[in-house]
């Protein structure tokens, strides 16, 4: 070979060698060629907007990379973000930070507690009202929201995305109660200048035990809030009964609360924005509820986008929806059935068994046996929110909450098997319509109307005896309110009228020998209401008197009712509270036998007559003073309850006075604490409620003697952790035994009844659960996100007597019965947001 074709041969093997190093050298070419080559290569599909990627030059990529080192080469070369959302797609986003401050429009405050949301992060102002929020791309809409301020909604383009700008919220024109103390206990339940304490489920991070927010379980973690039966459907505000706490779901009353008969919640949690406990100082437009008034709203706030959830947990499954119509219209729509027919899981086994504990659906008489026990519960509601202009918005509740169980009953009658079905159910169904009319920026004006619809039912077949007992309590109650607000500086006020009319029917019908009664009562009130509220954040002073006057028309009764609150800032760290409040009621329940409604629910509703069953009367004055600096909070306050009119029907006697009808008071003085500090992701609080609950009825053999509901000492103790993956809650929660009556030592049956000793002089053994549970969040994808959860009710499965009674054998001994609590109760969720 000549010289000049050796040249050849070796310019021909050195230029692929050039080619191959040039793709090492620094020359830049644009991002997109190499994403081409990414593409071919490995047969993947990037998504980007076609903007975002000019002028975006790399170093081009050495070629045996692997697919994922390739994606990691471009993202340090540049400031764009690779997310993989599938196997075979990535999506490209360049990561923008934008960064501000909130403040309200009329006093330039910063706003804490305020939360800005995005489709795929949100975050929280701190206390100079200041934020920052990551986000995928200028076009993200953002969601901004703080409670009693308008909600901004805007593209993050609209923003300035280059500086830390103000950025100022008009205030809501609602008769909503500014928060004194976000995180009262954990995230999510708010103390306000009203006395309130607000529980946002949307905020809401998790309490010991409970894997989902379970409405009327949070709200016994608040000291002077407990139940001695650990029910929902037997909530004891300040050592009232259940029946004395006013419950309204979005403004409508509700008189059944809970499913299992009680075991837990009958309102789904996820349409269910807010709850409001009110122990004293009632707003003026609220009647009824002489202990206490536990006030569930759905959210108000009209939704632009659709988003829902569904869960599965070992009790039940739910469905949630929130759907935009147009861009004046939305419908939330939530749905939950329990699981039974499906798969009888272990936590319902120990649910339904302590249901149906002592009761004749477990253990029937002798030669009688139980088969086919079924238990079925579910619930829906629906909220539609209309807005046809920024003057006016309409919105539409509608709940429906059902129980059911059946079983059979078996015996053998003349040599043959005899069958007979016996059921209870109770169920409600309501429907509520609510206009509000802003006149202009100080005058609104709010139109409501609801009927609420209450079944309870039974039909008790005795084999035996081949009879049908059936037993019904109904309550239809409707109700208008007409309010009108007007806000001028520091002062607000509201007035308005209220008409309720409330029928109450109660029939026993039994076929052999024939006897029906049907009792029905109607009932109807009208009010009038005022109230004004000076509020003068600049001195640190809140007060707010109202006054409701209530004219019964069956009894031509006028009740007035004085309502008042006031709250004084001393210093910075330091707030006095001074609440009282008038209040009564028309409607309580009552027990005729216990074995009513098979002993499921013996309790049935009754209307006041003004004489064997008087109209409830409460008055209440309380005394707080409340501490915050550097994430330390300690709340006390002392207070005085009397109230009259109740019947020992109502109080759930179980041994002495069970069968005895007479009518009396009682008086209520107690003392509540909280103690919490808050650092880093951690809330840790301990609260305690001191009380004396002493009844006085004059026609019983002892006069004054300790209230069933008389738990001297209560005592909570819980921590929680939370980030942005994980929320982790354990604590423990002690009481005093409930007061009890036993059989008189050696004289323990008189005429064939048992002898009781002096009344609840004896207590049942201390109550002590420790609880503890968790829940992990992730996200699948941009537009999926994940829970699952796991809890543990009474960790040490302890025996926790929550009531005993006593019968006489058919050997003329006294037989004592008790009833426990859950013993070890084992749950798991898992959830999917969409």
């Amino acid at each position: 070979m000549d010289r000049t074709n050796l040249y050849i041969f070796l310019m021909l093997c050195i230029v692929p060698i050039f080619k191959s190093q040039g793709q090492h050298t620094d020359k830049k070419v644009p991002i997109t060629e190499v994403l081409e080559h990414i593409t071919n290569e490995h047969a993947i599909i990037f998504n980007y907007e076609s903007s975002l990627l000019e002028d975006v030059t790399v170093i081009p990529l050495p070629q045996d990379l692997s697919l994922s080192a390739k994606i990691k080469n471009l993202e340090k070369q540049s400031d764009l973000i690779f997310e993989k959302v599938s196997d075979l797609v990535y999506s490209i986003y360049r990561s923008l930070r934008l960064c501000g401050y909130l403040k309200d429009s009329e006093l330039n405050l910063p706003l804490l507690g305020a939360t800005i949301k995005s489709k795929s992060s949100y975050a929280f102002t701190d206390e100079n009202g200041y934020f920052e929020i990551d986000l995928k791309s200028s076009t993200d809409l953002l969601t901004i929201r703080h409670i009693g301020f308008k909600t901004i909604e805007q593209v993050a383009s609209f923003f300035n995305l280059d500086n830390c700008e103000t950025i100022v919220m008009a205030e809501e024109k609602q008769a909503i109660s500014p928060i004194v103390i976000t995180g009262y206990i954990v995230r999510g339940i708010d103390k306000r200048q009203d006395g309130s304490t607000s529980i946002d489920y949307s905020e809401f991070t998790l309490l010991p035990g409970l894997i989902e927010s379970d409405v009327l379980q949070t709200v016994q973690a608040l000291p002077g809030v407990m139940s001695v039966d650990e029910t929902v459907s037997n909530i004891n505000i300040r050592g009232g009964s259940h029946d004395q706490n006013l419950i309204l779901w979005d403004d409508i009353k509700m008189y059944q609360s809970g499913h299992f008969f009680g075991l837990i919640s009958g309102f789904n949690p996820h349409i269910t924005q807010t709850a409001t406990v009110i122990t004293n100082g009632t707003d003026a437009s609220l009647s009824d509820g002489v202990s206490g008034t536990i006030d569930m709203q759905s959210n108000k706030h009209l939704e632009s986008t659709f988003n829902g959830s569904f869960g599965v947990n070992l009790l039940n499954a739910d469905l949630f929806l929130d759907v935009p119509l147009n861009v004046k219209s939305s419908v939330q729509i939530a749905a939950r059935k329990s699981t039974d027919e499906l798969l009888r899981t272990p936590t319902y086994e120990t649910y339904f068994d302590r249901v149906t504990q002592d009761t004749e659906a477990q253990n029937n008489v002798e030669n009688v046996s139980n088969s086919n026990q079924e238990f079925d519960f579910y619930d829906t509601s629906l909220r539609w929110l209309y807005k046809p202009s920024d003057k006016d918005e309409i919105r539409l509740n509608f709940i429906l909450i059902n129980n059911e169980l059946n079983f059979d009953e078996t015996a053998v009658l003349d040599g043959k098997l005899e069958t007979r079905t016996s059921n209870v159910s109770q169920n409600s169904i309501a429907g509520g319509i609510n206009y509000k009319r802003t006149w202009n920026s100080n005058l609104s004006s709010t139109l409501h109307i609801y009927n609420t619809d209450y079944k309870l039912q039974a039909i008790n077949a005795n084999v035996l005896a081949e009879q049908r007992y059936l037993q019904e309590n109904t309550v239809s109650e409707t109700a208008i309110k007409l309010e009108n607000l007007y806000q001028l500086n520091v002062w607000k006020f509201i007035l308005g009228y209220n008409f309720v009319e409330s029928e109450v029917v109660n029939l026993n019908d039994i076929d052999l020998p024939r006897f029906v009664r049907r009792d029905e009562e109607v009932l109807r009130e009208h009010a009038a209401f005022g109230q004004a509220w000076y509020n003068d954040s600049n001195t640190g002073l809140s007060i707010r008197g109202g006054i409701r006057a209530n004219y019964l028309t069956k009894f031509e009764t006028l009740i007035v009712e004085p309502r008042l609150g006031i709250l004084k800032t001393i210093g910075n760290y330091i707030e006095v509270e001074a609440l009282g409040e008038f209040k009564h009621q028309n409607v309580s329940q009552i027990v005729n036998f216990q074995n009513d409604f098979l002993g499921i629910e013996k309790r049935r509703w009754q209307p006041t007559d003004n004489d064997s069953i008087p109209i409830l009367r409460s008055k209440q004055a309380s005394l707080g003073v409340l501490y915050k600096n550097k994430g330390w909070l300690i709340d006390a306050r002392v207070y005085y309850k009397h109230v009259d009119g109740i019947t020992t029907q109502s109080q759930s006697f179980t041994t002495k006075y069970e069968i005895v009808k007479e009518k009396g008071s009682y008086d209520a003085l107690g003392f509540e604490c909280l103690f919490r500090k808050n650092f880093n992701n951690f809330s840790n609080w301990l609260s305690y409620s001191y009380i004396t609950n002493t009844y006085t009825f004059d026609t019983l053999e002892e006069i004054e003697f300790p209230s069933n509901f008389d738990i001297t000492h209560s005592i909570s103790v819980g921590s929680t952790f939370s980030n942005e993956h994980w929320n982790i809650s354990a604590g423990l929660n002690y009481r005093t035994g409930k007061p009890t009556s036993i059989p008189e030592q050696g004289n323990e049956i008189i005429d064939d009844n048992v002898n009781f000793d002096q009344a609840n002089t004896n207590r049942l053994q201390d109550y002590l659960r420790i609880d503890a549970s968790a829940l992990y969040k992730f996200k699948l994808n941009n537009s999926l996100r994940s829970e699952i959860g796991a809890s543990v009710w009474n960790i040490s499965n302890r025996e926790n007597a929550i009531n005993n009674y006593y019968r006489i054998n058919q050997n003329d001994d006294v037989n004592k019965f008790t009833r426990y609590s859950l013993g070890l109760t084992t749950n798991a969720v898992v959830r999917l947001y969409f």
